[in-house]
This record gives structure tokens, sequence and C-alpha cells, in this order.
């Protein structure tokens, strides 16, 4: 049996915009950034069938609105549209959370209205992004946002920032690469958490950048933590 869940998250008020929501973590993804302190879900082996998804849901509907699907990178499992065609029948409302590195999922699962809120990292302006993801996605996260930014699905964009890796003049990079696309709205700023074990394995730091130095008339940057 498929089984591509790593784990389920049952409660969290923080990962759905005003919405109740549990998680369901998907292993595997085709990024190693070097800040990522989820090495157990992106090395690791799914636990959990989309059955199994369904049955712990179908005892959760008095208290969630909505399922976050997450990782790892969720878009990677070919069952996905399917998973979530079975959500929507349920009544619930779905989120997924992705590097963007799949535009053909996406285009897949928008067009088909089966997701209602999207949260995409942008990861690194293109010039470090390889360095940060040791990938050559930049080009693919480009398709997946001009999809979301001619979509009509409710989506933001967020990025995580560790000093040693991205500073302002980076995120600046990012902002000015937004407007030029026509982007209106907020770029989320997540903060490298501490004292965690990471894929890249990298030392911990108190760093905060200024998003006061970033400057963009239509976008602004709201940090999270």
């Amino acid at each position: 049996m498929n089984k591509p869940i790593h784990s389920i998250s049952p409660f969290t008020l923080l990962d759905y915009p005003d919405k109740t929501a549990c998680i369901l973590w998907f292993a595997g993804c085709n990024m190693r950034c070097v800040y990522c302190y989820n090495p157990g879900i992106v090395l690791g082996k799914g636990t959990q069938s989309y059955a199994d998804a369904l049955a712990f849901l179908s005892r959760r509907k008095a208290l969630l609105d909505g399922v976050v699907l997450s990782g790892g990178e969720c878009t990677l499992h070919k069952g996905l549209p399917d998973f979530c065609r079975q959500l929507k029948a349920e009544g619930w409302l779905v989120k997924v959370d992705t590097n963007g590195s799949n535009p053909g999922m996406m285009a897949d699962l928008l067009t088909h209205g089966l997701i209602d809120y999207v949260a995409l990292d942008y990861k690194a302006p293109a010039g470090k992004y390889f360095a940060v993801t040791q990938s050559s996605l930049y080009t693919k996260f480009e398709e997946t946002l001009e999809l979301l930014m001619r979509g009509d699905v409710k989506f933001e964009i967020r990025t995580t920032v560790h000093a040693d890796l991205l500073h302002e003049e980076d995120l600046q990079a990012m902002v000015d690469d937004l407007g030029l696309r026509g982007f209106e709205g907020s770029l989320f700023i997540q903060h490298f958490i501490n004292d965690t074990i990471t894929l890249g394995k990298l030392e911990g730091t108190r760093k905060r950048i200024d998003p006061g130095r970033v400057k963009h008339h239509c976008i602004e940057l709201i940090v999270r933590n």
C-alpha cells in the first residue's frame, strides 16, 4: 500500500490563516535546503496512507475546518489530485505548502478546483537559489508563481531567513522581482529556528533582518517570528 504521509499534526491554529486545521506531512523532497529543520520528513519514508489520513479526518470533523498538505514536498506525490478530490468531497478546506517545483501538478490542482489556499516558498533570489536549496529548480518556482498570480486561489509567499544565507539586499532583490512581476501583497518572513538539527548542519544564529531596510511601494514585508 502506498504510504506517502510521514506523520500528522492533529491541530494547528497557525498554519491555515483564520482556520482550525491539521497538518499532513508528506515524505520526501526534491530540494535539500541547508536550513531545513525537517530532515526526518525530507529523507524519511511515509508511514500512513491516504486512507489512513481520511480515517483520521473522519474523527475530526467537529474540530477542524481544513487540512494543510505540507512536507517535504506534497506535490511530488502523483496521487495528490485524487486525494484532494476526496478531501473536497468530504467538505474540507485544503491548503498546500509548496516549494513551487512542480508547476504541472499545481496547474492540475488549480484547474480542477481542488485547493483553497497555497503557501509558496520563495527560497532565495535566482543567484543564491542553488546555494540555499541545493537544486536547480528556480525556473520551476517561477512557473508556479506565475500560475498562482494568474489564478483565483488565495496564496501567500514566504521566505525562511538564516542570517548566514540571506541578507537585506537579497530580500530587496526578491521584493524587486515580485514587483516587476506585478505582485501586490505581502512577503512573509520566517526567521530560522535555532537549536534544531538541519540538513546543512547550520550553526544557530540570533541575527534578524531589518524589514525597514527593504523597500517597495506595493509589497510589505511581514515578520512572523
